[in-house]
């Protein structure tokens, strides 16, 4: 149930899609792994939304250099743990939000007990050997796992749906690529986190079409946007079905 305050906060969402999706987000856990650009602005709209409880992931601290794009941080948060700032400022926004931060390094184990928790799992991080293992960890516990990745004025979104859609496995070359510090710019990333957050309203609530076997291709430089096809491969060592 809802109380009124909840039925007035979000009075103008409960009108589009209803109040019973409104209870299924103040029921949900969502864990943000990765808490600097995407993370931080992904976090923020899953509480503006209603999601119930978030589980926000990260071992790293606040940097001058993370505050052109990294919108839970502010100047006086300079050394301070990511993931505990975050907490914070999430709670003076929607103080009925329960907010777990975990100070850590992303690894197969502790990716599984966090993923286990979660009804859904949203993408903030910055290298694809962690994506990598948390998403074999989402096909293992079978948990839907919400991609995106930006660089520049760049961006791409995949919704990994175990069983139903190709892993982020099947989609990558067999050698990827490390940038070590991208170029990148707040309005990309609050652009694709924003999608990336839509995405995982959707599969909580069932309402809107979720974006299922298509990677969507943001072109900043262009404005202009691409949906691609995209197939599992059988041969996929995460999710194929050798």
């Amino acid at each position: 149930m809802l109380s009124a305050n909840e039925k007035e906060r979000f009075s103008r969402q409960i009108a589009l899609f209803g109040e019973e999706a409104q209870v299924k987000l103040k029921k949900s856990t969502v864990a943000v792994i990765g808490v600097g650009g995407l993370g931080s602005f992904a976090a923020l709209y899953l509480a503006a939304a209603g999601v119930g409880r978030l589980t926000l992931v990260d071992k790293e601290k606040v940097e001058l250099s993370n505050l052109n794009r990294q919108i839970l941080y502010w100047t006086r948060d300079i050394g301070e743990i990511k993931v505990e700032k975050a907490a914070e400022k999430i709670k003076e926004f929607y103080p009925e939000v329960e907010v777990e931060p975990v100070v850590a390094e992303v690894n197969e184990e502790n990716a599984r007990e966090v993923v286990k928790k979660a009804d859904v799992i949203v993408d903030g991080l910055d290298n694809w050997k962690t994506r990598l293992i948390v998403n074999k960890v989402c096909v293992k516990e079978n948990k839907p796992f919400v991609h995106a990745g930006v660089k520049g004025l760049s961006g791409q979104l995949l919704v990994v749906i175990p069983r139903e859609t190709p892993c982020l496995q099947c989609i990558l070359p067999p050698r990827i690529r490390e940038e070590e510090r991208p170029p990148i710019v707040a309005t990309t990333v609050g652009l694709i986190a924003a999608l990336e957050v839509q995405e995982a309203l959707k599969i909580i609530t069932g309402f809107g079409e979720v974006l299922k076997n298509k990677m969507l291709l943001f072109n900043g430089y262009t404005n202009t946007f691409t949906v691609a096809e995209v197939y599992r491969r059988k041969d996929c060592t995460i999710c194929g079905e050798s």
